[in-house]
């Protein structure tokens, strides 16, 4: 924890306190101390660090619920450190990280190991998500509490869905002990079959095998009644097809606890790209890349408050294992350095989206939603700071990520808007 530190001349966006304007900040003992129109370095205290934010924006410091950090068990893909150095990279002071490691963050161990190898690098916070199955097999309730007296903020499976409903509703139960969301990879397995990108017309163009937009819809439409019947916290990751968004918008009016994300790829490719891209295996994830009606009824979703939060689900592989024909390639691409300049030139600077929006659904909402502190600059909350230019323009290298993966459909994108610096408990973060 840093001293004092007074960010001045800045345009703060904060959606928590309903605040777009210049303002200067005060960060000291780790929290927000104040904000004013104007704060004078010498009423700050002695010894206070100044950070001209002059043609920047201020905001509470970004949060991303989705992310896989590979650690342990697959630190060739990534691990703790680059992790975090890719998400202070790409704007974010705190990430979310799935269970899907190797072994399994399913209990109090590697749930410890995560918080802890966190705090020794500090280029980001670390929240653990803990595995809802033993081993993520589906057939055993891991020990939630154990997890999150360790750490834990929910708990999932992603990677692979719960099939079993029974399994699930007491999953739903369970984490209300605990009052941590139930996270859903909603995907059946039966339908998916062998496919490998979305069921349309593109996949019978180029001759794949289709994943149908009814294997997400199937599984969240039993989950919105699991979750209705016990009370629980729902969160669908990923969100890809129209028809869900229906279901859980159609839940919310019954009362549902659900709330879902979406991620960029979703909001800005469809099933086109993969043809588009000449097989690119960095257009290959789960869910798939949907029809170009499903991703206009994605942003439809973000306009009207429907969707909850932008998460770019971070799944990054080596180098060899995607550079492989597409159907043998593994699923998922990197998201955590590319997700904010997407969303602020493809959103943001066409008035798709305003910015107090974007910063809700990244910070705010992403706090929310998972029950984290931060996603505001209000007085007392941690001193978490996120800086963007508006108007700095960036051309999308993977070659020169922080991460240790590559595998970006974005390679080579020219964007305008970026991060221009994290805070994390009053410190700056310097790469």
């Amino acid at each position: 924890m840093s001293g004092r530190l007074l960010i001045r001349g800045g345009r703060l966006v904060d959606p928590s306190q309903d605040l777009d304007g210049h303002y200067d900040l005060l960060l000291a003992g780790g929290v927000v101390a104040r904000i004013a129109e104007s704060i004078d370095a010498g009423e700050a205290g002695d010894g206070v660090e100044v950070i001209d934010a002059g043609g920047l924006v201020v905001t509470p410091g970004l949060i991303d619920i989705h992310v896989h950090l590979r650690e342990p068990g697959q630190e060739y893909k990534e691990d703790i450190e680059s992790g975090t150095r890719a998400a202070a990279a790409g704007g974010f002071t705190a990430v979310a990280c799935m269970a899907n490691t190797r072994p399994v963050n399913d209990g109090r161990a590697v749930t410890r190991h995560i918080v802890e190898q966190a705090r020794k690098f500090g280029f980001a916070r670390v929240y653990p998500v803990g595995a809802i199955s033993k081993r993520m097999e589906g057939k055993e309730l891991a020990e939630f509490g154990e997890m999150v007296r360790a750490g834990a903020v929910g708990v999932s499976d992603d990677g692979l869905p719960v099939a079993n409903a029974e399994l699930m509703r007491r999953a739903f139960l369970y984490a209300r002990h605990f009052d941590i969301p139930v996270i859903q990879h909603a995907e059946d397995l039966d339908l998916t079959g062998k496919g490998v990108m979305h069921e349309g017309e593109w996949s019978t163009r180029l001759g794949l095998p289709g994943i149908p937009s009814l294997a997400e819809d199937v599984v969240v439409q039993r989950d919105l009644l699991l979750a209705e019947e016990t009370g629980g916290r729902y969160h669908v990751q990923h969100l890809s097809s129209r028809r869900s968004l229906d279901l859980i918008r159609e839940a919310r009016r019954r009362g549902v606890r659900v709330t879902c994300e979406v991620s960029p790829h979703h909001l800005l490719l469809c099933d086109e790209d993969v043809h588009r891209s000449s097989f690119d295996t960095s257009t290959k994830m789960k869910p798939p890349l949907r029809s170009a009606e499903d991703r206009e009824a994605l942003m439809e979703g973000l306009l009207d408050g429907s969707i909850d939060v932008i998460a770019s689900d971070h799944a990054p592989h080596h180098p060899d294992e995607k550079d492989v024909e597409f159907s043998t390639a593994p699923y998922g691409i990197l998201g955590l350095e590319t997700t904010v300049s997407l969303c602020l030139d493809r959103l943001v600077r066409p008035g798709k989206l305003s910015l107090s929006r974007l910063v809700a659904l990244l910070s705010t909402s992403a706090a929310a939603v998972m029950g984290l502190p931060g996603g505001s600059l209000a007085e007392g909350q941690p001193a978490d700071v996120t800086l963007l230019d508006l108007e700095k323009a960036v051309r999308v290298d993977a070659a020169s990520f922080q991460s240790k993966s590559r595998n970006s459909p974005f390679d080579g994108w020219e964007l305008v808007g970026a991060p221009a610096g994290t805070i994390v408990d009053g410190r700056p973060i310097h790469l």
